[in-house]
Order: structure tokens, then sequence, then C-alpha cells
């Protein structure tokens, strides 16, 4: 539950960050709890959706060399915008994927500095064994 909650706030920082240093990315009311709800949204895209669109194009993505992974975090990201309402508003799919490469940047950094990839890499042992 820690982790969840500790991912939830990464992700909310992340996607401040975006909508703050992008002007084709918009979030409307910029308090915490838009911010939390957004999380929440783009966490559970992440978790159900992605997979699902990663397997179905994973010959594409093997033709491309990787480069399609990008675009696919930029539809997540129009995705999750496009659930949340108002809440957040994506200008277009460059936006989408330049917010994509930066929200993941942001999230790789954070998770790192909290650990949450060290209890990953823990969790994924003791499941070895």
């Amino acid at each position: 539950m820690r982790n969840f909650l500790l991912r939830l706030v990464v992700n909310g920082i992340a996607i401040a960050v975006v909508a703050a240093l992008l002007p084709g990315i918009h979030v409307v009311n910029n308090d915490l709890g838009t911010l939390a709800v957004l999380a929440l949204i783009f966490g559970l895209v992440n978790a159900i959706v992605r997979p699902v669109v990663m397997v179905l194009s994973c010959p594409f993505i093997i033709l491309t060399l990787g480069i399609l992974i990008p675009v696919i975090n930029g539809l997540m990201l129009m995705l999750t915008a496009w659930i949340a309402g108002d809440r957040m508003q994506v200008d277009g799919l460059g936006w989408a994927i330049l917010g994509g490469l930066i929200m993941g940047l942001v999230v790789l950094i954070l998770e790192s500095a909290l650990g949450l990839r060290e209890d990953d890499r823990k969790r994924r042992e003791g499941r070895d064994r």
C-alpha cells in the first residue's frame, strides 16, 4: 500500500512538472485534488491499458527498434487527458509524446530517489526463489 501511494505522489509530481514545462499540456486547477485524480487515472491507464497495447504492438515495436514506445506513452497520456475530461488538456500527439518522455524521466528520478525501484527488484527476487 505504501508503494502504491508513493507511486501516486510520483505520478502527480510528474504531471505537475510536465504541465509547468510544456505549453501544450494544461492542467486545470493545478491543485492537489486535481493532481491526485490525474495521477490515479494515469496509474490505472498504465496498469490496465498500456500492457495490452504493448503486447498487441510488439511486432511493430521490434520492427521500429523501440521508437514506437514513446508514441505509446504519449497515447497513454492523451487517453488520461480524455478520461479526465476538463481536468487536463493535451494539444496534440507531439506534445503528448514530449510530455511522456519528460514524465518518464521525472518518474525514473523520483522512484530511484525514493527507493521504489529497489523495492521492485527485491520483490521480483523474492518471487524468483
